[in-house]
């Protein structure tokens, strides 16, 4: 009970925080600067504006590979050990597909411009990639002891 406390309170807290955040972009917060600019910006497709030509699929296949994840670190027990980093992966995606759902793309605000020009991202798409760094991490540096398993 108290691993699944954990990976809820981590999975809305992401969601919450990540949804304020963008909420003030949307209501018009901006700030240019040398190397970043904080400005709104709709990614109609995934990481780097990829499957965008998928249209309003995307946010419904989103929706159900969320599910399915979810399902499958439930079904094999996944949430024992990773209970923190699973809630950041789920918080992050969920408030990702909940903006398609909303704003009909996700809303991005951090843009790096410092000697190149990077992709637009959001906290929930760090909070999603501080969770796969840290499940691959767990994975291959500190491997589960398959005798206390």
């Amino acid at each position: 009970m108290r691993i699944f406390a954990i990976f809820l309170l981590t999975a809305i807290g992401t969601f919450i925080i990540d949804q304020n955040i963008k909420m003030l972009f949307v209501e018009g917060y901006y700030r240019a600067g040398s190397c970043i600019d904080l400005s709104l910006h709709y990614n109609k497709g995934v990481a780097f504006s990829m499957f965008a030509f998928v249209g309003p699929y995307l946010k419904w296949i989103q929706a159900l590979f969320i599910a399915g994840i979810l399902y499958y670190v439930l079904k094999e027990g996944y949430l024992k050990r990773y209970a923190f980093p699973v809630g950041l992966l789920i918080g992050g995606a969920l408030g990702n597909v909940y903006d398609r759902f909303v704003h009909g793309g996700v809303v991005d605000y951090v843009a790096w411009h410092c000697g190149f020009n990077f992709a637009v991202f959001n906290y929930a798409d760090v909070a999603i990639d501080v969770a796969v760094a840290w499940i691959i991490v767990m994975v291959y540096f500190f491997p589960e002891d398959k005798a206390k398993a």
